[in-house]
């Protein structure tokens, strides 16, 4: 259930223009301090979550990490895009989901 509220809130903040979602564009939204806090997908490749964390640390960068049980096929689903690594680039928007990503690794017993 907070999977699908997780999910639903990143859908609306993808219509509201606040997701940068991909490789290329989340790095760009890290890179230019625009994001707020960074979602992998939990089928993405330990590689790419060590080049975020590396870059995060190289510029300085203090943002949320998440490491999500969310799948690729999941944010398609619920946000039309295909991506691994998205970042939300709003303070609300980002609340909110830190809040619902929290409460389901409370609930999961993380």
């Amino acid at each position: 259930m907070l999977k699908d509220k997780t999910l639903s809130m990143l859908g609306l903040a993808r219509r509201a223009g606040k997701l940068s979602m991909g490789h290329d564009m989340a790095l760009q939204s890290v890179m230019n301090k625009k994001a707020k806090m960074l979602i992998f997908c939990n089928d993405v490749s330990p590689r790419l979550v060590r080049e975020f964390n590396k870059t995060l640390e190289l510029h300085h960068i203090d943002i949320p990490v998440f490491e999500t049980e969310l799948t690729i096929e999941e944010i398609h689903f619920f946000v039309g895009y295909k991506a691994g690594v998205i970042t939300v680039d709003d303070e609300n928007f980002s609340r909110k989901i830190i809040s619902l990503l929290t409460q389901e690794e409370n609930a999961n017993g993380n």
